[in-house]
């Protein structure tokens, strides 16, 4: 079986490598990225991936995928915020051209990263089931993004009945190697790592609509290989227990919650963000307080997912990564690749260009 990856050098990209070639019924990988990942990479691959680099966005896809037997699109820029025509373009565009390739290439089989973020608002004192509606939260560009390739794929699945559609919905997804990638992404080069040890933390935020669902890249690259390999169809979300609330949170940081009104926190992100402070943009506060707490039952028993590692250590094996400053050799989650002082960090405008 040859399986080709988008969006192969991130942290679920990686992840679902290192799952793929540990299959034998996988005989080659093709890893679509940007920029080709440094020399120091190993994902345990044992020779069967060979590197690509395209761009979701103009790129010749068809070549590349032609002869494969599944396609895992997993290309996603979360960056710049203030900019979302950019985001919009590689996320939604992109997405309709790597859909377009595998249909003219032929490929049998198709699966697609989605999100919890692709959820309509829901509830947070139970779990629903992939029939929730996916429309999304407008107020954040992510969301948006994510519930319309969700409607893309509706129409790629009526006109090919042949190819066998799979949608992963993860929830937040974190591991060591993640944490360089994701303080650049959403905190910005302000934060210093060495602050995310619990004594420097001496409370969370308890906001009542705090209620999120989280897993290991290692879980997540695992679902990917199962959707890959398996016969299965349809949507399955993915995250491991515990759901994590304000005392959870603050348990893994050994810190006490204290009430707080979910605007005053919004007020300073968004202010924080207007002033290109921080990356990450209010909509995204917004959006973790309505995403909806998810069953997983459907990934268990139709793919025979089980993660292997706690919601809760899957958080603290990122923190560890955050004060270490951790990553892998791969353009996105190097850590070097904000420069010295963090100083491409800085020069992008944080969060005004890619």
């Amino acid at each position: 079986m040859r399986v080709v990856v988008t969006g192969a050098t991130g942290n679920i990209g990686t992840s679902t490598i290192r799952a793929l070639a540990a299959d034998p019924d996988v005989t080659a990988i093709t890893g679509l990225a940007r920029r080709e990942p440094g020399p120091g990479l190993d994902l345990g691959d044992g020779g069967k991936v060979a590197w690509a680099e395209a761009d979701v966005t103009d790129s010749d896809l068809v070549p590349l995928m032609r002869g494969a037997d599944a396609v895992v699109h997993l290309a996603w820029l979360f960056q710049p915020t203030h900019r979302p025509a950019v985001t919009w373009d590689a996320n939604v565009v992109g997405s309709a051209r790597v859909f377009e390739a595998a249909a003219e290439a032929g490929v049998p089989a198709l699966v697609y990263s989605s999100s919890v973020g692709a959820y309509s608002p829901g509830p947070k004192d139970r779990a629903v089931d992939e029939s929730w509606p996916t429309h999304g939260w407008p107020g954040a560009a992510y969301s948006r993004e994510k519930a319309y390739v969700e409607r893309l794929l509706d129409l790629f699945e009526a006109n090919r009945p042949g190819c066998r559609v799979v949608r992963i919905r993860p929830g937040f997804i974190f591991e060591r190697q993640s944490a360089s990638e994701q303080r650049r992404l959403f905190a910005g080069p302000l934060l210093p790592g060495r602050l995310a040890r619990p004594d420097l933390i001496p409370a969370v935020p308890d906001l009542p609509r705090l209620r999120l669902q989280a897993l290991h890249s290692a879980d997540a690259g695992e679902a990917f290989r199962l959707a890959v390999t398996g016969e299965a169809r349809g949507a399955f979300n993915i995250a491991a227990d515990p759901v994590l609330d304000p005392a959870e949170l603050a348990g893994i940081l050994g810190a006490r919650t204290v009430r707080v009104p979910a605007r005053g926190v919004r007020a300073a992100l968004a202010a924080a963000w207007t002033l290109h402070l921080v990356p990450a943009s209010p909509g995204l506060f917004d959006l973790a307080l309505e995403v909806p707490i998810m069953d997983v039952a459907r990934a268990r028993g139709e793919l025979g997912w089980r993660p292997r590692h706690t919601a809760r250590e899957a958080i603290e094996e990122f923190l560890e990564g955050l004060r270490a400053g951790a990553g892998r050799d791969t353009p996105p989650l190097s850590p070097g690749t904000g420069g010295p002082g963090r100083v491409r960090e800085f020069a992008t405008g944080i969060g005004r260009r890619p």
